[in-house]
């Protein structure tokens, strides 16, 4: 029974058989007589595999003056929520005496600062990474202290790289310097997770519903009545779009479920629920990510759009051509166009994604206004697996935004982490081989 007061909580969830549907900000949960509630920071990285080609990348001028290159083309429309920061390294995903393996060091390293361990088997050793030491910290306030992502399915046992463990290539997150946390990948049970109630359903129960067709929405159809007959009409009219949102992504993913199942490049079956095609899939995931922000399921998200040294095929932009096998291609001009538009199809959807959390109402603003979103890869250089002068933008209104700010060379990746932490309100003195933060952004 959903026990509604004069003021809502921000906890109250929509209950259903097998269902809870926690619900975005609303002006009920607003105290009387008090100012708009701060809304607390959002934190999230996506991560794309094998390089970017720098020379498209890098804004000419610095400071606010800069001008979207080709590859920051898409994003332009937010250069005021935007910082695009050069000069950042994880050294330590580099060699270091360990020999070949920089895709794998790449991944491990990239959150961490660390060096992680070469090896096959099961004595990992990485660090704990930035998304984790937020959790930590932050995630006692919501349903799930973060949520890992991806858009490509990897194992974490055995060797994907030189010596190096699959936990490496295929993970972001780090709980512990021995506990990786794999990336779920189909939106299906993403979203299973962010609107199941904990409960374990019985076979015949989920037969039952699958073969119903029927919307988790159908299940709270109470709830939803009963709370929306103690809303005002702004509340109402949120709660509908919002549901709207819910059923259309719930749509998506029943269709995929329908589609006839391909082996993907590996020979890997598709699983139920994931989309056929790449843009699909990331746009299904980007809108889960959307949603877990909304509704403060969780404020710590990463997302891998693929897992470190991917071979996938992007055949609908016209590269045929395995994208890890491109990345080395010795300054050869029709691979390199090959990569930049690999380079040019990930920064559209992540554009996408952008657009999606500033038209997103979020409090007194928009998600977008209180998220702190980092957009890169480990590697900038893919044909040299340079480890430095990374791809970095950052996404949101948290920091000062609006800026190219450049950095005196090997200045620690964790620095700028280290800053994130700050703004979350996390008492973090250090991280993987951070030495400090970066100047420009703390205090703001």
């Amino acid at each position: 029974m959903l026990a509604v007061k004069k003021r809502l909580s921000r906890r109250t969830l929509l209950r259903g058989l097998g269902c809870a549907v926690a619900l975005p900000w609303l002006d009920a949960m607003q105290p009387a007589l008090t100012a708009a509630v701060k809304r607390a920071p959002r934190l999230g990285f996506v991560y794309v595999p094998n390089g970017i080609i720098m020379k498209d990348w890098t804004p000419a001028e610095e400071g606010t003056a800069w001008q979207a290159t080709r590859l920051l083309g898409p994003v332009a429309a937010y250069r005021d929520r935007m910082l695009v920061l050069t000069g950042l390294a994880q050294k330590n995903g580099r060699s270091l005496g360990d020999g070949p393996g920089d895709h794998a060091r790449a991944a491990a390293s990239y959150l961490t600062g660390a060096h992680p361990k070469k090896t096959e088997g099961a004595n990992i050793l990485n660090g704990v990474s930035v998304d984790q030491a937020a959790a930590a910290y932050a995630g006692a306030a919501t349903r799930f202290p973060s949520l890992e992502l991806g858009l490509e399915a990897g194992g974490m046992v055995g060797n994907c790289d030189s010596g190096y463990s699959c936990a490496y290539s295929n993970s972001l997150a780090w709980k512990t310097p021995t506990t990786p946390l794999p990336p779920e990948v189909n939106p299906r049970a993403v979203f299973e997770r962010l609107f199941g109630d904990g409960e374990v359903l019985d076979a015949a129960t989920r037969e039952r519903r699958a073969r119903q067709d029927a919307s988790i929405l159908d299940f709270v159809r109470e709830d939803t009545a009963r709370l929306g007959g103690t809303l005002g009409a702004g509340d109402r009219r949120k709660l509908d779009e919002y549901l709207t949102s819910i059923r259309e992504i719930e749509q998506r993913i029943a269709d995929a479920a329908k589609q006839p199942a391909v082996p993907d490049e590996a020979g890997l079956t598709r699983p139920a629920g994931i989309p056929v095609t790449f843009e699909e899939h990331a746009r299904l995931m980007f809108d889960l990510l959307t949603v877990a922000w909304q509704t403060d399921a969780t404020r710590v998200v990463t997302l891998m759009m693929g897992r470190e040294g991917s071979n996938r095929t992007y055949r609908s932009i016209g590269v045929p051509e395995a994208h890890h096998g491109l990345s080395h291609h010795q300054g050869n001009a029709e691979k390199i166009e090959k990569l930049a538009k690999i380079n040019r199809l990930h920064i559209e959807l992540f554009a996408a994604l952008v657009a999606k959390l500033q038209k997103t109402q979020d409090g007194d603003g928009t998600l977008l206004d209180h998220s702190m979103l980092v957009y890169g890869s480990g590697l900038s250089d893919g044909n040299r697996h340079a480890h430095h002068d990374l791809p970095v933008l950052v996404a949101g209104g948290v920091l000062k935004a609006g800026r190219h700010l450049k950095y005196a060379a090997e200045t620690p990746m964790n620095n700028l982490f280290l800053t994130l932490l700050d703004r979350m309100g996390v008492p973090a003195e250090a991280l993987g081989d951070g030495t400090g933060r970066l100047n420009e952004l703390s205090g703001v």
